[in-house]
């Protein structure tokens, strides 16, 4: 969306006809925009009131609600912030005791409204117009957030009095292509590091997949999953960091959180490995990315089946939020024909396959199987000791 649709849509004929629209259907978005077209309205501006209608049905799985009443561009919902997870970044900087947070990428304004959301000011800021213009739309209810345009790193952070700092450094080019150099984010990550040497209570978002290395020493790096989706690694300095440096894992199931820090005693370094037990249990990927999977073994009294696969075993059942649990009914050496054979005398017809530490590809396995029968069944294809071994598992 450029200003010229944007005005459009902000028209009072605009809004209102974006506000009319039934639930977005994608079967019947080219009937009704050829009936709206037909009763008189501006084309371009009904392609728009669609376009917004798509993106805000997308949008109400990040942000619930409130996507009924904001307005996005599809690279903007890519990198907006989840609100449940928005919600625990605004706690780390009221619980910090910060009372004015500079958002310096606002982007859309998904953290921006939730810091205000918990009371803090905020000033945003985004040095692309539109986005700018996109935020002041969307947080046109909260009197707490200032939306400007403009480069948030040129903020005299002292002069407005600013006592918290959060960014969202854009991770994609213009062609939408995922970037992974730290150096080449927009902003660069050390250019937005270099905000705490002025207000140390500082906290930034980045992808998941961020190298280790890359990690500043001095950061709480948190690995955020929500219903095993793993969505964001934060990086939290300062007052926003009450534990200190180190490694740490936040797990959102169904609303409730569960966070795990490496073990001080380096469990998590130096995990066990041992057979195949009673159990099998699979991390949650926040604890894989953090590289806790070590931790998580302590915590189950359990230990790796290889030491390169983020899988642990144990002989009695430990429950835990932070996996999810298995029970092992066999373990049997990687072959087609043999695999075949076992799930064919066991009538298995619907089978989900789990893999780690395998080339193998799960749909070709499955239409190589050639299964029939009405019972359902689950396999882990992994390795196990260094070799390549199925578990025949059923959740517990």
């Amino acid at each position: 969306m450029d200003l010229a649709g944007l005005a459009k849509l902000l028209h009072p004929e605009g809004w209102a006809l974006l506000q009319a629209l039934p639930p977005y259907d994608e079967r019947l978005a080219l009937p009704l925009a050829e009936r709206l077209q037909r009763e008189g309205l501006d084309p371009d501006l009904v392609a728009a009131a669609l376009t917004q209608s798509r993106l805000r049905a997308k949008a109400r799985a990040k942000l619930g609600d409130f996507a009924d009443g904001m307005l996005f561009t599809p690279a903007g919902l890519e990198q907006a912030t989840r609100l449940e997870v928005a919600a625990h970044h605004a706690r780390r900087f009221r619980d910090a005791g910060c009372t004015h947070v500079a958002d310096l990428t606002c982007g859309l304004g998904a953290d921006a409204l939730a810091f205000a959301g918990v009371g803090l000011r905020v000033v945003a800021t985004d040095v692309d117009e539109t986005t700018a213009a996109l935020a002041t739309v969307n947080l046109r209810a909260f009197p707490e957030v200032e939306v400007r345009h403009g480069d948030g790193l040129a903020l005299d952070l002292v002069a407005e009095g600013v006592d918290g700092v959060w960014a969202d450094p854009a991770r994609r080019t213009g062609t939408g292509r995922r970037v992974f150099d730290p150096q080449a984010y927009a902003p660069p990550l050390d250019a937005v590091l270099a905000a705490r040497a002025t207000v140390p209570a500082l906290g930034l978002k980045l992808g998941p997949g961020i190298a280790h290395r890359d990690l500043p020493v001095d950061a709480e790096a948190q690995w955020v999953s929500v219903d095993g989706d793993v969505v964001e690694v934060g990086l939290w300095f300062g007052p926003l960091a009450p534990e200190g440096p180190g490694r740490t894992a936040l797990v959102l199931q169904a609303g409730v959180a569960h966070t795990l820090r490496a073990d001080p005693d380096g469990e998590d370094a130096a995990p066990p490995v041992g057979p195949v037990g009673a159990y099998l249990y699979e991390p949650d990927g926040a604890v894989i990315r953090a590289g806790l999977v070590g931790t998580v073994a302590h915590r189950v009294r359990g230990r790796l089946v290889d030491p390169t696969i983020a899988y642990v075993t144990a002989d009695a059942l430990t429950p835990d939020p932070l996996v999810t649990a298995y029970r092992v009914l066999d373990d049997l050496p990687f072959g087609l024909k043999r695999l075949r054979t076992y799930l064919r005398e066991r009538g298995v017809g619907r089978l989900t396959i789990k893999k780690r530490g395998t080339a193998v590809v799960p749909e070709t396995l499955r239409r190589q199987l050639d299964l029939r029968g009405g019972a359902e069944g689950t396999i882990v294809l992994t390795r196990v000791a260094g070799q390549q071994r199925v578990l025949v598992v059923e959740p517990v």
